[in-house]
């Protein structure tokens, strides 16, 4: 009488059921997963594949592609998954993703720069093939993290300083030009960027830089354009609240005022000012606001937005870092895609 295979335990089946009930070593196993022609008899083949049958064993993914060298992970790592944008990039990056075989796994590290390294590291444990970055760009060791892992990365939005690494982004200096000169051209001459603090953000710091470009290459306009740029930290409404009282004061005809936000969070903190204020969008204060959130047809006349291509940027992101893992050597990359101005009530007066 033949000796009955050990009983399997409970739960999910392993690797190591499959051996004892097809009564071979764990290698074999894996031999039948990776090479059951080459390197197995077809009896001792089919002895596995019955136990497989049997237990409805279904090999881990992971398991079977660290055997290779790869996990077919992506980590992507982002500053804030509140901010709509990055949801946006996401999805945009998953899709790529999914479509190349890969899975996305998220780290959010709160707006905090001091975590940047700390999701580096933890989603390196996780052996992830490539990192794409949407952080604030002003973590510490962040260069030395990417090149400690040895994995390759792509920017998003965001540069880090001395990261050579392929970066993907808007077209921001000829999105606020299409911006300004779209305000100015109907008529709007008093010009205020909003933006939230500058420092360490190269993004912000880009279109603001824009803007004064933009104020300086109308200065000539008659009437004259004029235009500043003010800071407004979280949490500071009454000073938002002032800079908008200011804008309008200095606004006498024949100038009028309008704002240009430098994101969808700073567009937010705008309209309830103005609600707050008493003035409505179109025709106390023009607006344009960089990102186009669901609600921006809602406010006012409608907000006039500069829409970002998020879905383009995630996908295009992806495909870089898909085309590094597969080997593609060269300089760091640039990728920057152009806005779409939608415009609405709100400066179309």
């Amino acid at each position: 009488m033949s000796t009955p295979p050990p009983a399997v335990r409970p739960g999910r089946p392993t690797i190591s059921d499959v051996a004892r009930v097809a009564g071979v070593s764990k290698a074999t196993v894996s031999r039948f997963f990776n090479h059951r022609e080459r390197l197995l008899s077809p009896d001792i083949a089919a002895r596995v594949e019955a136990a497989i049958a049997e237990l409805g064993y279904v090999p881990s993914p992971m398991a079977q592609a660290l055997s290779h060298g790869r996990s077919r992970l992506i980590g992507l790592i982002v500053a804030d998954i509140t901010n709509p944008f990055s949801v946006a990039v996401l999805r945009g990056a998953e899709k790529a993703c999914k479509d190349a075989g890969y899975l996305v796994m998220l780290f959010n590290i709160g707006n905090e720069a001091g975590r940047e390294r700390e999701a580096i590291d933890a989603l390196a444990g996780y052996q992830v093939d490539g990192f794409i970055l949407n952080t604030l760009g002003r973590g510490a060791g962040v260069v030395e993290a990417i090149a400690a892992h040895g994995k390759p990365a792509v920017l998003v939005d965001r540069r880090h300083d001395g990261l050579e690494a392929d970066f993907v982004s808007i077209d921001n200096r000829g999105a606020m030009a299409e911006a300004c000169s779209h305000l100015i051209d109907h008529g709007w001459r008093e010009l205020l960027y909003v933006t939230e603090p500058q420092q360490g953000v190269s993004t912000r710091r880009e279109r603001a830089a824009a803007f004064r470009d933009c104020m300086e290459a109308h200065a000539g306009a008659s009437p004259r354009v004029r235009g500043e740029v003010f800071e407004a930290p979280e949490g500071a409404d009454e000073a938002l609240r002032e800079a908008l009282r200011a804008l309008r004061k200095r606004a006498r005809a024949p100038r009028r005022a309008a704002v240009v936000a430098g994101n969808s969070v700073v567009t937010l903190r705008v309209a309830q000012a103005v609600r707050q204020l008493g003035w409505e969008f179109g025709d106390a204060l023009g607006f344009i606001g960089f990102d186009e959130p669901e609600w921006a047809s809602l406010v006012g006349p409608g907000l006039s937005t500069l829409a970002q291509p998020t879905d383009e940027l995630g996908r295009a992101a992806a495909t870089c870092l898909i085309e590094r893992m597969q080997g593609l050597e060269g300089p760091a990359r640039e990728l920057l895609l152009p806005g779409t101005l939608v415009v609405r009530g709100s400066s179309a007066a």
